[in-house]
């Protein structure tokens, strides 16, 4: 089945009788390495730029507003994807959205490589951002349906590919960055890691679409539907993650963005690697986090319900606004510890609340559930991070980051509160179910 009988929905009117020959019959464990993996590999280049902003305002001439508009384009173009097209994979096949959304990223380093104005840089972070949120649905969609009776170890693979790949991201454009051609380097590299990437995915044989047209025509099915998060059981579920998603993207997006060239300013540091590091650090503890597996405690709850949520919530907001004062006292100490704090806090509280959320949706329901979940997310990302660059500008930096690091902890500590309370209740109603048994 080749990739334009995928795009074209052709698979539909195959018949069933029709022996499958032709391209690579990858086992189970590969599928999965191609899903997450590329998953992955688009959100590393997503946060690539990360450590190089510094360079690109001084090359581009623009600011820490233009930092900020920049950042944001590939976000709003994420996320406009997500709703468009968040379920396309669902029709069209995960291995041909993963293959165009493979493509759009080539597109995108490209025109972020050859730059030469603000608007350039935006058009080309936009690219990234739409193939990021093909992706998305359409990866942990694949990893779902390949682990049909193991929902945690899907989303964890999910959320690992989402965290691991942002948190290397700074790293891998830091290091590269090291070499005369500081700029180049990092985007010429990544195009090939792209292109070779591309590579497995167009040889992988296709499995069918879940949902091929079938009597109904290609454009009703690719029409955009807005947010859905399954059935109506799934509300809670969605908008508790989803909550704690956007505050902590808001959280990340300003530690991906404006936050470097802070760090590098108040801490005197030069070097790329240490920035991106430094950028990259609270992903890297969510993704440590989540690696590690569900905590003891959360074994004895139903996904979603555990008490390590407000753990998390509270690590989130003290370990934001300890970061935020540990920069502007330039102590490096405090502000590792708050950024090591912010990301493991988010990696426990959003991993449950994800679990709880795939384990409310039925996996025909997954990729939009999935892609509604990180519209929300995602606008943190963009939203309050375009409002700290406008801030930035008129009072300055120091004083932007400061109040966007107080106000992100008071609203973790506030949620923290509400999820304590939604606790106690389930607790009085489960005691009052158990006496009704008895």
């Amino acid at each position: 089945m080749s990739i334009f009988a995928e795009l074209s929905m052709r698979p539909a009117i195959e018949r069933p009788t029709t022996p499958r020959t032709g391209g690579w019959d990858a086992s189970r464990a590969a599928r999965l390495a191609l899903s997450a993996g590329t998953l992955f590999v688009l959100l590393v280049g997503a946060n690539l730029a990360t450590p190089l902003y510094p360079m690109l305002s001084e090359r581009l001439g623009f600011g820490s507003l233009g930092v900020s508009v920049a950042f944001a384009s590939y976000v709003l173009c994420l996320i406009a994807v997500l709703v468009v097209a968040g379920h396309w994979s669902d029709h069209i096949g995960r291995r041909a959205a993963l293959v165009v959304a493979v493509v759009l990223g080539l597109a995108g380093v490209a025109v972020c490589a050859t730059a030469g104005s603000l608007a350039e840089l935006c058009c080309g972070r936009a690219l990234h951002g739409a193939a990021v949120g093909l992706a998305t649905g359409a990866s942990s969609a694949a990893v779902r349906e390949l682990l049909p009776d193991r929902p945690a170890w899907a989303s964890r693979a999910t959320l690992l590919a989402t965290s691991g790949g942002v948190a290397l991201g700074p790293v891998a454009g830091g290091s590269l960055a090291l070499g005369p051609a500081s700029l180049a380097v990092p985007f010429a590299a990544y195009a090939a890691v792209l292109a070779v990437l591309l590579c497995p995915l167009v040889l992988v044989r296709a499995r069918p679409a879940l949902r091929p047209a079938v009597e109904v025509s290609r454009a009703r099915l690719l029409a955009p539907r807005g947010l859905a998060f399954g059935a109506q059981s799934a509300r809670g579920p969605f908008w508790r993650a989803a909550g704690v998603g956007f505050l902590s993207f808001a959280v990340f997006g300003y530690f991906l963005s404006l936050a470097p060239g802070y760090f590098a300013r108040t801490l005197g540091l030069t070097s790329l690697p240490a920035v991106g590091a430094l950028a990259g650090l609270a992903l890297a503890a969510a993704a440590a986090v989540q690696l590690a597996g569900r905590a003891t405690a959360a074994r004895r709850h139903a996904p979603g319900e555990s008490p390590i949520v407000v753990v998390g919530l509270v690590l989130l907001g003290v370990g934001t606004l300890a970061a935020g004062l540990g920069t502007s006292a330039g102590n490096a100490v405090v502000l590792v510890g708050g950024i090591l704090a912010a990301g493991a806090g988010q990696g426990l509280a959003f991993r449950e609340l994800f679990d709880g959320l795939v384990a409310a949706v039925s996996p025909e329901q997954h990729a939009q559930a999935v892609s509604a979940l990180y519209v929300v997310t995602y606008l943190g990302s963009a939203v309050p991070v375009i409002g700290v660059g406008a801030l930035a500008a008129a009072v300055g930096l120091a004083t932007a980051s400061t109040i966007f690091t107080g106000l992100c902890c008071a609203a973790a500590l506030g949620l923290a509160v509400l999820r304590t309370r939604g606790l106690a209740v389930l607790r009085v109603r489960a005691g009052q179910d158990a006496r009704a048994e008895n």
